[in-house]
């Protein structure tokens, strides 16, 4: 209840409501002991934790987290007017739901470009643009290991960059769509027209606001049907791949977003790419299934893509805290080697609060370990095509 008996000096129920709001998303914990971005990554040591910033928000507008506060409410001023205040009629007044700056200003292309200030300060690191195009698949049959976090992170480090990047969401859930802030709802033209009715690739790309070089191909709910429908479809594998080949621009990199399983959109993703791309999260049920998904890569490189390769192995989830962490790491370096990326990505919350704003890590909370990691990742991706002639 809202005490009209304060003092003349109150501040308002909007104003308590902002500083509850700032006090709420000022939380990281669980991370004290989780890996800092490693060294010799060529990040730049400028950057510095945004305390809990909340990027994204439409400005400084409070308004757009806390519900509208009736007027005689918002100031409660003394039983006898104050002479030295102006009146709300008057032009001196100015309301508290004014936004700091001028409201023209697209506040995700703010976010990004105060995302880029902040991972690369000095401005000297650079993601080389690959010699030709790069699809990569990023797949893993089980679910909740970072797929679609991955995905966008990488793809929105990479465009913020100098790069050209597709995103394909082939997930009937959307969450890469969501995560990019595309809409998808029912009705839009998605990836299902393509795979089903031939649609070209570059009537359902959508630009992602405020990322320049960053498109998405949206994912709706009529996916879920698509497995059925291609059973019967002719050349049902690569209806995918022709569908990108034949995309009148060029891109450096295409990711495309899988779904949690081995079916047909799958095996459309593992024919239209290069290489794979796999989210492995520090545990041990996500190294259990890890054959089988690898005996399918095996199988589509025999059958249909032999230039398909394993190219990328990412650890997600990551948490020093435990010793399964360290344990599932050695595990995984120790089976394949270089194809690790030497950047892990650790549990964060940053990460996880990231899509409910429709963004990335990467703009929503750029100085957080989780935007670094995934930075370096890009980073790590990005060198190592150029060091092998465009494949990683």
């Amino acid at each position: 209840m809202h005490d009209f008996g304060r003092a003349p000096d109150d501040v308002s129920r909007e104003t308590d409501a902002q500083r509850g709001v700032g006090a709420a998303v000022d939380f990281d914990g669980g991370e004290r002991n989780v890996p800092q971005p490693r060294a010799g990554s060529g990040y730049g040591e400028g950057s510095q934790p945004t305390a809990g910033r909340v990027y994204g928000t439409p400005g400084a507008d409070a308004s757009a987290t806390t519900p509208p506060v009736p007027r005689t409410e918002q100031a409660v001023s003394p039983a006898a007017p104050d002479p030295e205040q102006p009146s709300a009629n008057s032009d001196e007044y100015v309301s508290r739901e004014t936004p700091g700056r001028d409201e023209d200003d697209p506040p995700l292309a703010m976010e990004a470009l105060r995302a880029v200030q902040i991972l690369n300060p000095s401005g000297e690191i650079i993601m080389p643009r690959p010699d030709h195009p790069r699809v990569l698949c990023v797949a893993n049959q089980k679910g909740g290991v970072g797929k679609t976090t991955t995905t966008v992170n990488l793809a929105v480090a990479l465009a913020l960059h100098g790069n050209r990047v597709l995103v394909v969401d082939l997930d009937p859930q959307g969450n890469a769509s969501t995560g990019l802030n595309v809409p998808h709802h029912a009705g839009v033209p998605d990836v299902y027209d393509c795979l089903i009715d031939n649609t070209p690739l570059s009537d359902i790309a959508q630009p992602v606001e405020g990322i320049p070089n960053l498109f998405c191909v949206p994912a709706t709910i009529d996916l879920a049907g698509a497995e059925i429908e291609l059973v019967s479809v002719v050349a049902r594998e690569s209806r995918l791949a022709r569908a990108i080949a034949a995309h009148p621009e060029k891109f450096d990199y295409v990711f495309i977003d899988c779904p949690p399983s081995l079916g047909l959109l799958t095996v459309n993703a593992l024919c239209a790419a290069q290489e794979v791309l796999i989210p492995i999260q520090c545990e041990y049920y996500a190294l259990e299934g890890l054959n089988q998904l690898i005996n399918n890569i095996n199988l589509v490189r025999q059958h249909l893509n032999p230039t398909l390769d394993v190219s990328t192995i990412l650890l997600t989830m990551y948490d020093r805290r435990t010793r399964l962490a360290d344990a599932v790491e050695q595990d995984v370096r120790n089976h394949f080697g270089g194809k690790v990326l030497q950047a892990v990505i650790p549990r964060n919350v940053r990460v996880s609060e990231a899509p409910s704003y429709g963004q990335s890590v990467m703009t929503y909370d750029p100085g957080s370990r989780g935007a670094t990691s995934y930075f370096e990742a890009a980073l790590e991706i990005a060198l190592r095509g150029v060091d092998n002639g465009g494949a990683a």
